[in-house]
């Protein structure tokens, strides 16, 4: 009996070798564009030497999240707009061409310039050079006054598994990590800026068991990793800047947690 629990054992870990992911756990620098895109290739380079197979920064790492009015008081619609970049500019395609280099999935948050508005935005760059994810924060809360809301939440399929992606305060609504586990996501990616902690170690550990997903949070002050049982399987030490790792198995995710007991005809009051 015993031999033939280490088979299957065995069978599962050959089917599903895992996703090794990274953390850029790191603060980059306000409105200096260059130096963070320096750093983040510098800390993507070392984690693809370490293995990683997808590597995510914080929230608003490529312009220092100037976005917010709490981190940049006296901050102008004309200031926040210079800054913007589109997908298809120069900092992005460098970013694409990295993530080809490495053969890894890349992800990075910036504000994004689009038909002349602004994002709070996230995208991840596939080994191919590709956008796999690019999503565009739904809650940007009242101190984000110049960005315009995203309006969607995609689930992309890659060979690791089913991902979506939130941006910070979205975390902070149920409904938003419900959505993405209803249409299938595995893992849920929430790179974030703002508040970090025992209160937001608890609700992304909650908000994993409650959907029976993968859950990576990623802030330049801490950083989570958290399987579909609400572990915390990897952290941050909490010492500065660094680059978090852990082996996550995303085929793991849908076989628990309170999503199986739905009933969707009894929550339509939800919607109001």
């Amino acid at each position: 009996m015993l031999l033939a629990i280490l088979s299957l054992v065995a069978i599962a870990s050959a089917a599903d070798p895992g996703l090794r992911i990274a953390g850029i756990s790191v603060t980059p620098r306000a409105w200096d564009k260059k130096a963070n895109l320096a750093t983040f290739e510098q800390y993507a380079r070392q984690a693809a030497a370490q293995g990683a197979q997808l590597i995510l920064s914080p929230e608003g790492f490529l312009e220092g999240y100037v976005g917010n009015d709490k981190r940049t008081p006296d901050l102008t619609r004309a200031q926040y707009f210079a800054v913007g970049e589109p997908l298809d500019g120069p900092p992005l395609l460098r970013v694409a061409g990295l993530a080809r280099e490495l053969g890894v999935y890349l992800g990075i948050g910036f504000a994004e310039s689009r038909g002349g508005r602004m994002y709070n935005s996230f995208v991840i760059f596939s080994p191919q050079g590709e956008a796999a994810i690019h999503y565009s924060k739904v809650h940007n809360g009242d101190d984000e006054p110049f960005n315009t809301t995203g309006v969607d939440f995609p689930v992309v399929s890659t060979p690791f598994g089913k991902w979506g992606a939130l941006i910070c305060y979205d975390r902070q609504l149920p409904e938003t990590s419900r959505i993405l586990a209803i249409k299938g996501a595995q893992l849920i990616l929430v790179p974030s800026w703002g508040s970090y902690g025992e209160m937001n170690d608890a609700m992304m550990r909650t908000r994993a068991f409650e959907n029976g997903v993968w859950v990576a949070f990623v802030h330049p002050k801490r950083c989570l990793f958290i399987d579909p049982g609400g572990r915390i399987v990897a952290r941050d030490n909490g010492q500065g800047d660094q680059l978090v790792f852990a082996t996550i198995h995303p085929s793991e995710a849908g076989r628990r947690g309170a999503i199986r007991s739905r009933k969707p005809a009894l929550y339509r009051d939800i919607l109001h």
